[in-house]
């Protein structure tokens, strides 16, 4: 993946409490594919003054360090309007990975996947797309469908069928791209269709859109 000549690079800041692992960070995300390494920080209280010195457009999150975890941080960046984070995780992280996605990481993606995934991921949260990856996703949402489902608020029957629909595949993990595909409809009419969700349900992201339909059992019906 290659960056188009003259367009700006996504800006990122790094946040893991290894420096080996911010190291090969630093050589995947590079500005030959539009992405520029703005910052680091080796722990979760250290991200406030860094994202404020820095601005970056996305912030790339461990989830275990030692001081600050990464869910504190970025429930914190989310309060204060932060910019959107993707998390670092792995598989033996699911109540972190449940964690984090309530305190409104906008992605999420395995430590161990190729370096081409990170890259699509880093540009999709950038653009406000979010990016979940299947993997993950697949764990996180394991948790939901074990517990019971909290009753269906009114507020659902505000939806129509069509973001329903829409609603459903983000809760599969599925990208604003293959929802335009599966549905045969546009990506602006996607977009659409979430904003008007996130209204009517009064939900800030696509990370709590997930959780309410899996705490309410939606997707699990449909």
């Amino acid at each position: 993946m290659t960056s188009d000549a003259g367009e700006a690079p996504v800006t990122a800041l790094l946040v893991d409490d290894q420096e080996l692992v911010r190291s090969g960070l630093r050589r995947i995300l590079r500005r030959r594919d539009g992405i520029e390494v703005v910052g680091e920080c080796s722990d979760g209280d250290e991200v406030p003054a860094a994202v404020a010195a820095r601005r970056p457009d996305v912030v790339v999150m461990d989830l275990r360090m030692k001081r600050v975890n990464g869910i504190e941080a970025t429930r914190a960046l989310s309060a204060d309007g932060g910019p959107p984070v993707l998390a670092l995780t792995t598989f033996s992280d699911d109540e972190l990975l449940s964690g984090v996605l309530r305190a409104g990481a906008a992605g999420f993606v395995l430590k161990d996947s190729p370096a081409e995934e990170l890259i699509r991921a880093v540009h999709a949260v950038a653009r406000g797309d979010g990016y979940l990856d299947p993997s993950v996703t697949a764990r996180v949402l394991s948790t939901y469908r074990t517990v019971a489902s909290e009753p269906v608020p009114a507020t659902v029957g505000e939806l129509t069928p069509r973001e329903l629909d829409v609603l459903t595949l983000i809760a599969k993990g599925r990208s604003n791209s293959e929802i335009a595909e599966e549905l045969v409809i546009s990506g602006v009419t996607v977009k659409s269709h979430i904003g008007r969700i996130f209204v009517k349900l009064g939900l800030r992201d696509r990370a709590a859109a997930i959780v309410y339909a899996y705490q309410h059992g939606i997707a699990a019906s449909r």
